[in-house]
């Protein structure tokens, strides 16, 4: 039996669940991403994590399982970079990205009987990009449908000079805290009879 219900169908989330050994099933929730007029960053992940948790909770009754909810945001100069709409839209992040500094925002929450999120938030430093580097990273697919155009866990990678904080939660899922928030709710990880 499942211990939790994991509301998204990102195949990263799901390895990363997978890896600290948590027994879920996923379920696809769709939301309205679409940030709130001045919402700031945390306060956006945490909203969306929460929505997407209560979407599937709702789906279930009372008696199901937790279900787990998740949200990314890559937030650079108070921006939120969402996933570029096309080719034209990924060049301008990465170009905004290039040699800089940008915050990656993580939140996961957890609903059954009751409720709790957490929340972490990386710092990531770009190497300077070239031109010809963004095409050729836009042309292999993997920033289509990523936040903020690049994926760390994926050729991105090579753009990432330096990382403080969660690389797990970079990829969308910061196991630290999501560890923390099943242990709240007595999903034990490392304590399997």
């Amino acid at each position: 039996m499942p211990d939790i219900i994991l509301a998204s169908a990102s195949p990263r989330r799901r390895e990363l669940l997978a890896q600290i050994g948590v027994r879920f099933h996923q379920e696809l929730v769709e939301i309205d991403e679409t940030p709130h007029p001045n919402e700031a960053p945390e306060t956006y992940v945490v909203r969306l994590a929460l929505e997407k948790a209560r979407a599937v909770r709702a789906r279930h009754g009372d008696d199901a399982i937790p279900v787990l909810g998740a949200d990314t945001a890559v937030v650079i100069d108070g921006r939120t970079l969402g996933k570029p709409a096309d080719a034209a839209d990924a060049r301008a992040m990465l170009e905004l990205l290039s040699g800089r500094r940008h915050s990656v925002f993580s939140a996961v929450a957890l609903a059954g009987r009751h409720e709790d999120v957490r929340v972490n938030e990386s710092g990531v430093w770009f190497r300077a990009i070239s031109s010809a580097e963004i095409d050729a990273y836009w042309r292999s697919g993997e920033p289509a449908d990523k936040a903020g155009g690049y994926g760390i866990q994926g050729l991105g990678a090579v753009f990432v000079e330096r990382l403080e904080g969660s690389y797990s939660g970079v990829m969308g899922l910061s196991l630290y805290e999501t560890a923390a928030l099943l242990n709240a709710f007595d999903i034990k990880i490392l304590d399997r009879k």
